[in-house]
């Protein structure tokens, strides 16, 4: 009866070798196929359909949200006495904002217009705009320019 339970507290240790050992391989022999396959050892093409370095910045239909927010920003400010504080104007549609430094009101042309200064920082980087937006005969303010400047 000893020498079957020396035989059997051979084999454990025996066993738990092999348990351990075939713990340790199996997670390496799996990796190394994992890796091994983005080595492109089967002389795949590389994808040249995946592009990056562009983000497209979402517009609407005409191409004017971000001219349009700062419109309506520049439109609705309350030009009292004194200075204008800066404005700020976030487009979540476009990803776009920035911050109205200036707003000139005249009505030499005998139509009300507003002239501003603004900052764009988007998607394709940081700049100043220059704008004017006058108001019709229908009460309506349109945009009549905007872009960078110069």
């Amino acid at each position: 009866m000893q020498d079957i339970a020396k035989w059997i507290d051979g084999k454990k240790g025996y066993s738990f070798a092999v348990m351990r050992g075939a713990a340790i391989c199996l997670p390496v022999l799996i990796l190394s196929g994992c890796m091994g396959a983005g080595l492109d050892l089967f002389g795949s093409s590389v994808d040249r359909t995946v592009s990056t370095g562009t983000v497209p910045v979402a517009k609407t239909s005409d191409g004017l949200s971000d001219a349009v927010l700062v419109r309506n920003a520049v439109t609705s400010a309350e030009l009292g006495h004194g200075a204008l504080n800066p404005i700020p104007w976030a487009n979540s549609t476009s990803g776009s904002a920035g911050v109205i430094s200036s707003i000139q009101e005249d009505n030499a042309s005998g139509m009300l217009c507003r002239r501003f200064t603004t900052t764009r920082h988007s998607y394709e980087g940081i700049a100043k705009f220059d704008g004017s937006t006058c108001k019709l005969g229908d009460g309506e303010w349109y945009l009549t320019s905007f872009g960078p400047r110069a």
